[in-house]
């Protein structure tokens, strides 16, 4: 899955928390291409500037981070050595035969962001059809309370590789001062290849 980095895409990102007790919810928008320059470089800009009217949720720079690295986690080969896996069996999903993969890390370092969950792999080219999991680790310090909902990572084929289109997600997040419900929605769209080989760069996110 490597062949992402070769394209341009956008991301359209929607959290919502849900009304509750003490909360009026409300929800945070933002939409960002990851472009080329005409060096051949890769980053990200913002399209517009984003909404925020959120509640008691606060986002963070994990979260944020989340959006970028783990909702459309790639399997790939330099990231083989930081988790273990375990066959659980074969299901068709999307009419693709595909072999489910239970994966977790090693070991978590403080400061990573990793995947725990599920793979849908595709038997004939090994590439990940869905994803189903968390982001981790959860944290739980003193005076500092950051948890993660459950997702799920739809994908489909364009160009003959498997690329993310869709991550959702629904839950209540059972902080101390009390559970917040939320959704989430992450929409992957208008993939463009461009032929230069390329790094990765991401613009600084400010903490919410």
């Amino acid at each position: 899955m490597e062949a992402r980095g070769n394209y341009t895409y956008r991301q359209t990102v929607l959290i919502q928390e849900m009304p509750g007790k003490g909360s009026r919810g409300g929800e945070y928008r933002e939409v960002r291409e990851v472009i080329f320059s005409p060096s051949g470089e890769r980053s990200e800009r913002m399209v517009g500037k984003p909404l925020m009217n959120l509640g008691r949720l606060r986002l963070t720079e994990e979260d944020f981070r989340d959006v970028r690295e783990v909702q459309p986690f790639l399997f790939t080969k330099d990231l083989l050595w930081l988790y273990e896996s375990k066959f659980r069996g074969e299901e068709v999903v999307k009419g693709v035969d595909c072999w489910l993969l239970e994966v977790k890390p090693r070991q978590v370092h403080q400061g990573m962001r990793l995947f725990q969950g599920t793979l849908w792999v595709d038997k004939n080219d090994f590439s990940t059809v869905r994803t189903d999991g968390v982001a981790v680790p959860q944290i739980l310090r003193k005076n500092e309370e950051n948890l993660f909902p459950h997702f799920v990572t739809e994908r489909t084929r364009i160009d003959g590789h498997w690329f993310p289109v869709l991550t959702g997600a629904e839950e209540t997040l059972p902080f101390s001062a009390g559970p917040i419900t939320m959704r989430m929605r992450i929409e992957y769209s208008e993939y463009k290849r461009f032929g230069a080989s390329s790094t990765v760069t991401f613009d600084p996110v400010e903490k919410k």
